[in-house]
């Protein structure tokens, strides 16, 4: 009877991490769908993009119920619990991820249907590239229970904040050249902004798979510090 408790314990705890990444493979789909629709010009596609993020949103309250019900259920402790609060913070950071890329679509709805003759010419593609490999090295490790996709991902986060200073700066610049261009260059500064919190909420998935793995609490340290704490934990 131990036996096939403990299984059946086994099959709801991967059957939870298979719904995380079922959710971040959809959010990281929403992202990609965004960005595309605001370099295309694509209104439909941009639109579904925000009509879908309910589908992200109801994702996320039908795993925490699930986690709730198996905490009730089966009272589970250590790396048991760890996976299971790892899987409720990773599903609010997921809807958050499915927020920006709504942010993103509808701000990107506004630029569109706008003159293109006073929009600064800024290149975000390479940014936004960035931010959905860290969420997706995240989820990796996520699915795999490795920290060293985890780590990776984090180091990504300094790149993708080099780069969203450096395109601030260069908004700045057309702002005060131009300042007609100043209510576009705030529309692609605030996508540009969404883009780096994506950036950090695949940092924070990271984090939780350190967690989940090796039951260290990361946050607030630095990616050599981290590696460190990982190096010294075995």
């Amino acid at each position: 009877m131990h036996d096939h408790t403990s299984k059946n314990f086994d099959l709801e705890l991967e059957s939870l991490r298979t719904r995380v990444l079922e959710m971040g493979g959809m959010a990281e789909q929403q992202v990609r769908k965004a960005v595309e629709g605001l370099y295309s010009g694509n209104q439909p596609l941009l639109e579904a993009v925000i009509r879908d993020d309910e589908r992200v949103n109801q994702m996320e309250v039908e795993i925490d119920a699930l986690c709730n019900q198996v905490i009730a259920k089966r009272q589970p402790t250590a790396i048991d619990l760890r996976m299971i609060v790892s899987v409720l913070k990773a599903i609010s950071d997921l809807e958050r991820v499915g927020d920006k890329a709504r942010k993103i679509a509808r701000l990107g709805i506004a630029l569109t249907s706008q003159s293109a003759a006073l929009t600064p010419n800024v290149e975000l593609h390479h940014m936004a590239d960035t931010a959905l490999k860290m969420l997706r090295l995240s989820l990796d490790g996520f699915a795999r229970l490795d920290v060293s996709l985890g780590t990776e991902a984090m180091r990504l986060d300094e790149v993708v904040n080099a780069e969203y200073q450096a395109i601030t700066r260069q908004l700045i610049t057309y702002m005060m050249e131009d300042p007609r261009t100043i209510t576009r260059s705030l529309d692609i500064l605030s996508i540009t902004k969404a883009i780096e919190r994506i950036g950090d909420h695949a940092t924070n998935i990271a984090e939780y798979v350190v967690y989940m793995v090796k039951g260290l609490n990361v946050r607030h340290a630095t990616t050599a510090e981290i590696e460190a704490q990982i190096a010294d934990n075995g």
